[in-house]
């Protein structure tokens, strides 16, 4: 190779690590924000659908419903607000977790996102085009490792890997949440049987 070759060659090289250097960072959907060691809030970007659900998927297998309501649909999710204005706790002996957030221009229903999420737990990343989902949708991916500290429990477990088919037919339960929003049905109390009751204990009830 002469001298005048290697010196295109150099040249050639530095372009194309110039190239790379300057390529733009891919924009975030949403943000991740730990709240305190076990606890994580999810924050969307300006620019995404206006409804969104959020998922997480732990290492050991277990999925949550974090945005669980009445109606079991994708909720309405402004940018720049926490999403279910809320902050969640994620059980620190499930391990690090995979937060899925999907949003949608409109309302989905979160049953059959959950069964997809199973089926497809194996996959490392997930993308909008993974799903079966109507409309125009878009998934962002977030990772968060809880450490000790406050109560391990939030959202509802709609599916495992130690289960053939959990995830379908699963009893779920609403998300706990340390500020709940408007969309949570308030506790339904059912009263005694008439006729003395001699001491039974009041049967409490949530409405789903």
């Amino acid at each position: 190779m002469t001298r005048w070759m290697r010196a295109v060659a150099v040249v050639a090289l530095g372009a194309v690590g110039c190239t790379q250097e300057q390529k733009p960072a891919v924009a975030k959907r949403a943000e991740l924000k730990m709240v305190s060691g076990s606890t994580m809030e999810v924050i969307p970007s300006p620019g995404q659908y206006p409804y969104c659900m959020l998922f997480t998927v732990s290492e050991k297998g277990i999925i949550r419903q974090l945005t669980m309501t009445r109606e079991n649909r994708s909720i309405k999710c402004d940018a720049g607000k926490r999403i279910y204005n809320s902050s969640f706790r994620v059980p620190v002996e499930e391990g690090k977790v995979k937060a899925y957030i999907l949003f949608s221009d409109q309302r989905i229903q979160a049953g059959s996102v959950a069964q997809q999420l199973y089926d497809l737990r194996d996959k490392p990343r997930l993308t909008a085009m993974d799903f079966r989902l109507p409309g125009s949708v878009s998934v962002e991916m977030l990772e968060f490792t809880p450490k000790p500290g406050g109560e391990p429990v939030t959202g509802a477990v709609v599916g495992t890997t130690d289960i053939e088919g959990a995830a379908e037919g699963s009893q779920t339960e609403e998300a706990e949440v340390e500020d709940p929003g408007q969309d949570l049905a308030p506790p339904k109390v059912t009263p005694p049987p008439s006729g003395g009751g001699g001491g039974q204990p009041t049967n409490t009830e949530t409405v789903k």
